[in-house]
């Protein structure tokens, strides 16, 4: 055991930046123009653990869709799940960890995808001067619109 006692000998005058010398290329998966997909399907917790990986250059996304642990598919998409989304949404569980969780973050593609088409439905059969003002609102912010109900006529 260390005797010396008090504050830190050296200090660190500016934060450590993972890859701080090496130019990224912005076309690549997590530059500027590919951006890593949204972390969905896990508890806070696994969320809290995926964004510091991703913080600290010790991220790795998958390469191909990898086996789901339960129905043995190759349907897993995101980096550091074990389950597929359907098997989680069945299970009600955490996609990494496996936990019974009451909240999960994120949302799922396939609601994505429903509230689109709620949202073009709802454009449709609209009224002109409604249908301007849901364009427009479409272009600021669809999924506010659709959580509030506002915009259904």
């Amino acid at each position: 055991m260390s005797s010396r006692r008090g504050p830190p000998k050296h200090q660190n005058s500016y934060a450590w930046k993972p890859n701080a010398g090496i130019k990224i290329n912005e076309t690549e998966v997590g530059g500027k123009f590919r951006p890593y997909s949204e972390i969905t399907g896990v508890c806070p917790r696994c969320k809290e653990q995926i964004d510091w990986k991703r913080r600290y250059g010790k991220y790795k996304p998958l390469k191909e869709p990898a086996k789901c642990q339960l129905c043995t598919k190759r349907n897993v998409r995101q980096a550091y799940h074990n389950l597929c989304s359907g098997c989680a949404k069945e299970q009600k569980v955490c996609a990494k960890c496996r936990c019974r969780v009451d909240q999960i973050v994120g949302r799922d593609s396939a609601d994505v995808e429903e509230e689109q088409k709620m949202l073009e439905e709802a454009i449709k059969n609209a009224r002109e001067r409604d249908r301007r003002t849901l364009l427009r609102a479409k272009r600021v912010t669809p999924s506010f619109q659709i959580s509030t109900g506002a915009m259904l006529v």
